[in-house]
């Protein structure tokens, strides 16, 4: 077995843990626990107790699988809590042979990310999008090149100290060290993907149980990041409702025949259900689809509607993709790309990961997949075998960790 390296994606409905073996810079899955989540609310920690045991049971039947025990993870983060900002900063190249170091990428780092954040607030991640040399846009990596003045464009992903603590405690309440708290849409990003994707620019919507979170990819790095309060369980609730089902009925039922697209049902198409009384019942899938349509309408009219207030619509010729659970949803891709006439696919299996292919080729496992890749990238930037273009995020996430930790001390003796 090679290196160990594990991913837990805490979310509102589920909590997975999996266990890679790294060789070679291939990910193997030799692990996995997946366990309902209970304690959190669209992404939140609302009991400690529900979700520490929530976590424990999902850490355990992980490490009975891989037969090893678990000491640190890469865990993820969402809800509405979390915000993002882009800011830039600025600094000037005194050397008299003007060669850009390491150290003057640091300094102008520390310029861009200097921003009033509120006391209750956390950064996550300071995330460069690109560097200009005395005027020249589109660097990636500005190291070892020549000039006078050297800028920085940055995307300051945020989250509330209290959620993050919150996170933290659970983990940790069970003798495990978190590596790193990774955003959720930002760690699919590395499951589902590609290269080409991230460079033309393109849209990820990950619709989890509790919320769907927005990234917006251009040259390479994540440019915009937004988290909606519609997800998963919206649906499942409105069917709940809308066919006097229980919960976990009209879970079934929305897997298995749930589809956004009425027009492509006939009316002789029908289903069986289990009503809350416990009779049996068959109505019409048309019926259902009429349900899940209004809901997955607002979904994707308030992701577009976010992304082109940012003013990112007609900058993502990639166009979206869809992962998470509710991403599986019949027809969802065909719905979406037709109501907004841009391109649309669901998530596909990653490159490089191997084992357990049903665990491998499902979009409800993508973020904890991708924890896997960004802790790989994240162990060799820090080796030195990648590039700071892959992974400055990472060591400047840590860098912006320590200044808020600094600026905390100064406010506490400020009183």
């Amino acid at each position: 077995m090679g290196e160990i390296i594990v991913g837990l994606d805490i979310g509102t409905t589920k909590v997975v843990s999996l266990v890679g073996s790294v060789e070679n810079g291939l990910i193997e899955i030799v692990g996995m626990g997946k366990v309902p989540s209970h304690g959190l609310e669209k992404g939140v920690v609302v009991d400690i107790g529900e979700t520490t045991n929530s976590i424990r049971r999902s850490i355990e039947d992980a490490e009975t699988m891989a037969d090893i025990k678990i000491k640190k993870v890469y865990a993820s983060i969402s809800g509405k809590h979390i915000n993002s900002i882009n800011n830039s900063g600025t600094v000037s190249i005194n050397k008299p042979n003007r060669e850009i170091t390491l150290d003057d990428v640091r300094r102008v780092i520390e310029t861009a990310q200097a921003v009033q954040i509120p006391p209750d607030v956390e950064m996550l991640h300071v995330i460069p999008r690109q560097y200009i040399v005395d005027g020249q846009e589109g660097i990636t990596d500005p190291v070892g090149m020549t000039g006078t003045r050297l800028e920085v464009d940055v995307h300051i992903v945020t989250g509330s100290v209290t959620a993050i603590h919150n996170i933290r405690r659970c983990v940790e309440n069970l003798g495990i060290e978190i590596e790193q708290i990774i955003l959720q849409p930002l760690a699919s990003s590395y499951a589902v993907l590609n290269t080409a994707e991230r460079e033309l620019g393109v849209a990820l919507i990950d619709i989890g149980g509790g919320t769907s979170d927005i990234a917006i990819f251009r040259g390479g790095d994540i440019w915009f990041s937004k988290v909606l309060p519609i997800a998963g369980e919206h649906l499942t609730n409105d069917v709940t409702v809308g066919l006097k089902v229980p919960y976990e009925e009209a879970e079934r039922i929305k897997k298995e025949e749930g589809t956004p697209i009425v027009d492509e049902i006939t009316g002789e198409e029908q289903m069986e259900i289990t009503l809350i009384s416990e009779e049996h019942k068959t109505i019409s899938r048309r019926m259902l689809a009429k349900i899940l349509e209004p809901r997955l309408e607002e979904l994707f009219d308030m992701a577009v509607e976010e992304i082109e207030d940012a003013g990112y619509k007609d900058l993502i010729p990639a166009g979206i993709v869809l992962t998470g659970g509710t991403a599986m949803l019949n027809s969802l891709p065909e719905y979406v790309q037709g109501r907004y006439n841009i391109p649309v696919r669901r998530s596909k299996t990653p490159q490089g990961i191997h084992g357990l292919r049903d665990i491998v080729e499902s979009p409800i496992y993508a973020t904890a997949i991708g924890l896997l890749k960004y802790a790989i990238e994240s162990k060799e930037y820090r080796e030195g075998r990648i590039g700071r273009r892959s992974f400055n995020e990472h060591k400047h996430s840590l860098f912006s960790k320590v200044l808020n930790w600094l600026e905390r001390i100064n406010r506490f003796f400020r009183g």
